[in-house]
């Protein structure tokens, strides 16, 4: 009964390669009239790694909580949890990142040639993400708030990357995530959240009063509002107000 917890941790691991696999298995579509060019696309089935890093992130929720229940927590589980984290919301993230870089590139002139120099940006995402678990391992205090924001919280927000991406007709959105300075932009902001000691509520509940639970009421409300107007947008908006709730109850989430 002990080894269960760490059988659904594995169990976020697998996802996370599974996610991986689905992000390499076909690279960048280039359809062609005659020797030009005419459009150049991510294939649909990274969509599916979106799917399989939301299964992981349910699987790592489970893991603590079926840990808690048969009180089968233990120091390997904790870094059993951190070591597949870092597969299934870093380097799977971080593959997406790199493979958005190749579309942004890929529709310039010899785009499709770009030096690797350009796309290893992406891999600050995962190192950022082996850093934040590494330091979450080693602080005991880190039970109901956070210093740096959770690397599954991060995972999931590229992760709904591409889902926006085939499931939004708005140009201006589309643009947005084939735009290169962006995608730079969203690795470094990424990365320094997870690192920083900014201080993050968790989301777990001490008790049931709303006085001590206002924050996540608050959160709880906005996602319900914002997935009924902003659909798969919802994510990084979510992910945002995250923050923000943190930052401005910071008292109320240590």
């Amino acid at each position: 009964m002990k080894q269960i917890p760490n059988l659904f941790t594995l169990l976020n691991l697998f996802f996370g390669c599974c996610a991986v696999v689905f992000i390499l298995q076909n690279g960048i579509t280039v359809f062609y009239t005659g020797d030009n060019p005419q459009l150049v696309d991510m294939p649909e089935k990274v969509v599916i790694a979106s799917l399989f890093i939301g299964l992981a992130a349910v699987v790592d929720f489970l893991d603590g909580f079926i840990a808690r229940l048969f009180k089968a927590t233990s120091a390997m589980g904790k870094q059993l949890d951190s070591l597949a984290d870092v597969v299934s919301f870093g380097v799977a993230p971080g593959m997406i990142i790199y493979q958005f870089l190749r579309l942004s590139f890929a529709r310039e002139e010899n785009g499709l040639d770009v030096s690797l120099i350009w796309l290893l940006p992406a891999f600050i995402l995962p190192c950022a993400a082996a850093w934040r678990l590494a330091k979450f391992n080693i602080d005991e205090g880190q039970q109901y708030s956070f210093k740096g924001v959770p690397t599954p919280a991060v995972g999931l927000v590229v992760a709904s990357f591409p889902l926006i991406y085939w499931y939004s007709d708005n140009p201006t959105i589309l643009d947005l995530l084939r735009n290169k300075w962006l995608l730079y932009g969203v690795v470094i902001g990424l990365s320094y959240l997870m690192v920083s000691n900014l201080p993050i509520m968790s989301l777990k509940f001490k008790d049931f009063s709303v006085k001590n639970n206002l924050p996540k009421i608050i959160l709880l409300a906005a996602v319900i509002i914002l997935a009924l107007l902003l659909k798969w947008l919802t994510v990084p908006a979510v992910f945002i107000l995250y923050i923000a709730v943190s930052l401005i109850f910071k008292n109320k989430t240590a």
